[in-house]
């Protein structure tokens, strides 16, 4: 193990950056923040329609994480206008498809960007194709674009049977480089279809997380959801993930620390699509599965970032 340990987090969304980047932040290891880039809603899917970029919602997250620069700066790139031709566009969003746009060059892009936000680490995306991910369901219908997944404007109760990339993405080289010197890699927190399923399923990634000599990580989710994950558990989840990757996590984290019902009904009250809590199974092998609170105190059904740095550093 190199003596700065080296970390590679891979996910999507709001909950790898907050649960994993920002804890790991603030210790001695070094970083590769390697983020899903086929967001097809909001201000990221309106660029991608207008501007066939690589959708830049989900890395935006992930620099504002890692970021040490002023404070004003950090707010700034996580702006989102309320009024006009430019409602619901976030000024990051806006910022990276300029300088993609006018550099014509996606790698110098996000270089540039890793400077100007002085990040001390590396946020790497996990490809520059243009791409969708599309979801099978069970009575064969198709729905193209990670949204839809994530959001599902069919009938929950028809579970989704598969989901594949149209067009097929191909790894960024930086990524998987990083995936292979990394000592440890940790996958999510994040949805399993609409977020992890999108990383592994673009080429070159799972090979190099079942290839690695590093310490494979998954963090399953804390609730699952309408549509896409209904009544799984703990081993659901994990077995979903690996037929993704090809092969089996090295190790497993996972909540112990239910929260009662006014708490969950609480907070599904902004969140419609959470279905319930994710319980384990009585079985679980105990050397690969590490049961523990990483649950956030109060509030939200959401993961403790100092819980899971803990956890994650110790394995």
């Amino acid at each position: 193990m190199s003596e700065t340990e080296k970390i590679a987090c891979l996910g999507g969304g709001n909950a790898m950056p907050r649960a994993v980047l920002e804890g790991l932040k603030q210790r001695d290891v070094e970083i590769s923040a390697i983020c899903a880039m086929l967001d097809s809603g909001g201000s990221s899917g309106r660029l991608r329609r207008d501007y066939g970029i690589v959708s830049p919602g989900d890395i935006r997250r992930a620099f504002i994480a890692l970021a040490n620069t002023s404070p004003i700066i950090e707010e700034l790139f996580d702006y989102r206008f309320d009024a006009g031709e430019l409602q619901g566009h976030n000024f990051a969003n806006l910022f990276i498809t300029a300088l993609n746009l006018s550099t014509n060059d996606g790698e110098k892009t996000f270089e540039t960007i890793n400077d100007f936000l002085n990040v001390s680490h590396q946020v790497l995306p996990v490809t520059l194709d243009s791409s969708h991910l599309c979801a099978v369901l069970e009575d064969g219908r198709i729905i193209e674009g990670e949204t839809n997944i994530d959001i599902p404007k069919h009938d929950g109760s028809l579970k989704i049977k598969d989901v594949f990339l149209r067009p097929t993405a191909r790894g960024y080289p930086k990524a998987i480089n990083a995936i292979y010197e990394a000592d440890k890699i940790v996958l999510g927190p994040g949805d399993l279809f609409s977020s992890l399923a999108q990383i592994l399923l673009v080429e070159g990634m799972a090979d190099a997380i079942r290839n690695t000599d590093g310490l494979t990580v998954y963090v399953c989710n804390l609730m699952t959801k309408y549509g896409e994950t209904n009544g799984f558990k703990v081993s659901d989840f994990t077995q979903k993930a690996e037929e993704f990757l090809g092969g089996s996590f090295d190790r497993v984290i996972y909540n112990t620390n239910f929260p009662n019902e006014e708490r969950v009904s609480e907070y599904k009250k902004d969140h419609e699509e959470l279905l319930e809590v994710v319980k384990p199974d009585e079985d679980l092998n105990k050397d690969k599965f590490i049961g523990a609170d990483v649950l956030v105190d109060e509030g939200k059904i959401i993961h403790d970032s100092e819980k899971l740095t803990n956890i994650i550093l110790d394995l």
